[in-house]
């Protein structure tokens, strides 16, 4: 007689092999989140280390001071119609003492180049073009006898990075700002990002700003005259998150000399090591980290003593996305830049040359970007199954989910708390107590819509997917008053 089937869910082999594919993945959310408590402690000493320049080098001795050096502000816009006046009328706000804008309108289809015109009174000028770096043929130079230094250069379309080019190509100072067209700087956020390069002039490659949420603020001619947290629950979340990942994340980074992401929305960069490397690189979409790595890369070849940093209290406000399409576009598109330039430059990965970039930074990129992603999905989609099938036990079940969230809510609240101890702009409680709500909620579904558009990013990176996607703006006058 035959024995009878066993089944599948009860064989001994599966039950083992789904017993241990759950504590892999335990283990790693656990050592994941507690490299991320780590960072807390990391951040604090570069917290107080950035406060102590803050006293040191007041903003009134930088804008009198000739030691403050004089800054060239890019701003690649393309179908930018909606914010471009406005951001560019925040950034003619800048406390500086010396700075001139480069927007470099990149073959836009809608009215970008023509609002810009009309708000500035912009006039067609003939301008030389050096040609040191690759773009696409520049259609046109515009500026205004009563701002002079504004310049408007329409080209053809290129993409980002090809903008950019075109704009360190034609920029005239020694140090190169680059900004988001959908993006408004505070009026003393270039004074203060540019300490480092004031305190160490010979090692600073590059400084990143902080990125905050404009969604919910009051915007009036360029500035964000109240600042209120987002009151929808997609762009609140996405408020809690830029908290985490600026002022944990890439201060703990700075502390261990190993910044590799200055974010394409608000960066300094020196011009002249920016134009030796050959600009931005064409042909991919993270060209923001792509920059940095190849930075830190050429410093560690050439042996040059070199810093890159962040700096927590220059703030550069962007509109987030307000729907779930446009953000999953732009948040599939962030991973295939993460992997496309992880792939770049792989032969970094593991080599003592680099330094703690190339043993510390880039593995950690893999183990937690990619390959824990890929992990995290499966075990929200396994252990509920399994623990359903009695396969796993009520312990194990309880002590994952213990772990996705607790650790997560942990990260935000800390997030905030560091927020408001730096950058003092959540003054009021109820907007103080509706954040912590958003860094609670989170938790609850987002932070895992999050890990599948990562896992469809990577995909799309497999399948050599190109393109931005269309990113559909708002605009910031189109927001009510105080909410």
């Amino acid at each position: 007689m035959t024995s009878p089937p066993v089944e599948w869910t009860q064989s001994l082999w599966f039950t083992e092999g789904v017993w241990l594919t759950s504590m892999i993945i335990l283990i790693i959310q656990c050592s994941q989140n507690s490299i991320y408590l780590f960072n807390i402690f990391l951040a604090l000493p570069e917290f107080i280390h950035a406060r102590a320049r803050a006293s040191r080098l007041s903003e009134w001795w930088m804008i009198t001071s000739e030691a403050t050096p004089p800054v060239s502000i890019l701003v690649p816009a393309y179908n930018e119609e909606a914010t471009i006046v406005e951001s560019v009328r925040s950034m003619l706000t800048l406390r500086y003492p010396e700075y001139e804008m480069i927007i470099v309108n990149d073959g836009s289809k809608d009215q970008t180049l023509e609002r810009l015109i009309a708000a500035f009174n912009l006039r067609p000028v003939k301008r030389a073009i050096p040609h040191r770096l690759s773009y696409q043929q520049v259609l046109g130079v515009y500026a205004c006898h009563d701002l002079p230094n504004l310049v408007v250069v329409d080209k053809s379309n290129g993409g980002k990075a090809d903008a950019l080019n075109a704009a360190s190509d034609m920029a005239s100072h020694p140090y190169v700002c680059s900004v988001d067209a959908d993006s408004l700087l505070d009026s003393d956020a270039l004074i203060r990002a540019v300490r480092p390069f004031i305190d160490h002039p010979e090692t600073t490659l590059a400084v990143g700003g902080t990125i905050r949420v404009a969604n919910g603020c009051t915007v009036l001619a360029g500035q964000v005259l109240e600042v209120r947290p987002p009151r929808h629950w997609l762009e609140l979340f996405q408020a809690v998150e830029y908290l985490r990942a600026f002022l944990l994340t890439r201060m703990a980074w700075t502390r261990s000399d190993s910044v590799t992401i200055i974010s394409g929305a608000f960066g300094i960069f020196r011009r002249d090591t920016l134009l030796e490397l050959g600009g931005y690189a064409h042909g991919t979409v993270g060209e923001d980290m792509e920059l940095v790595v190849r930075m830190q890369r050429w410093a560690a070849e050439k042996g040059v003593n070199h810093s890159v940093c962040h700096v927590p209290d220059p703030v550069c406000w962007t509109e987030a996305p307000s729907s779930l399409k446009v953000l999953s576009r732009q948040r599939t598109r962030w991973q295939r830049g993460l992997c496309e330039t992880l792939w770049r430059h792989r032969n970094m990965l593991f080599r003592p040359r680099f330094g703690r970039v190339g043993m510390l930074a880039l593995p950690s990129f893999v183990i937690f970007d990619i390959i824990s992603p890929l992990l995290e999905l499966l075990g929200l989609v396994l252990v509920p199954l399994c623990y359903l099938a009695g396969i796993l036990s009520l312990d194990f079940f309880l002590a994952y989910f213990a772990v996705v969230f607790s650790f997560g809510m942990c990260l935000s609240l800390s997030a905030m708390i560091l927020a408001e101890y730096t950058l003092e702009h959540e003054r009021k409680v109820r907007d103080l107590i509706w954040l912590g709500v958003g860094a609670i909620v989170e938790n609850l579904g987002y932070r895992q819509l999050n890990t599948w558009w990562r896992v469809k990013g990577i995909w799309q990176f497999l399948r050599n997917k190109k393109g931005w996607g269309e990113m559909t703006r708002r605009g910031f006058n189109e927001r009510p008053h105080g909410g």
